[in-house]
């Protein structure tokens, strides 16, 4: 099936999850135009399989599922290193926010790129993209419980590195 034969309803979908799905995948990936390689992968791989879209669930957590999976599927083909860091990019100035708020987001975004992958997703999906833990635990293909675990161990490692910077 391709896009233009897709529900409508997946299409809007997908077009007012765009910028949580960019901002997911900038989550996973280390350099801007991979998580945009990411998203546009995710959406084609959407809008092809859109029969198995089960609209009794919610969109979000099937999407971002297919996000993640896409970002394995590069991850373990390029069998990159387990390194990330944040890009430059991130540093130049973004609205009026002070030079303070820019380091705090710098430092979080440092500390999150440090985190183990899977611990990485599930404080991006639960905390930062709102999803309910049922899901992010479907975006993950994980039961809720492992969920917990990953976003629980994830936050601690998140604090501990923040405050290792001087971030309480």
């Amino acid at each position: 099936m391709n896009g233009t034969s897709a529900p409508p309803e997946l299409r809007e979908g997908l077009a007012a999850l765009l910028p949580r799905l960019r901002r997911f995948a900038r989550t996973l990936a280390p350099r801007p135009d991979d998580a945009d390689d990411l998203v546009q992968k995710a959406l084609e791989r959407a809008l092809a399989r859109s029969d198995q879209w089960d609209r009794t669930r919610a969109l979000e957590g099937w999407v971002f599922g297919i996000l993640r999976n896409a970002f394995l599927d590069d991850y373990r083909a390029a069998r990159r290193s387990d390194e990330l860091f944040a890009p430059e990019e991130l540093g130049e100035r973004v609205g009026e926010s002070t030079a303070e708020a820019r380091d705090v987001q710098l430092a979080v975004r440092s500390a999150m790129a440090r985190l183990p992958e899977e611990q990485r997703s599930a404080v991006a999906l639960v905390l930062v993209e709102g999803l309910s833990y049922r899901e992010a635990a479907e975006a993950l293909s994980v039961p809720e419980g492992t969920l917990t675990s990953r976003l629980s161990r994830g936050r601690a490692a998140l604090q501990a590195l923040l405050a290792e910077g001087g971030y309480p």
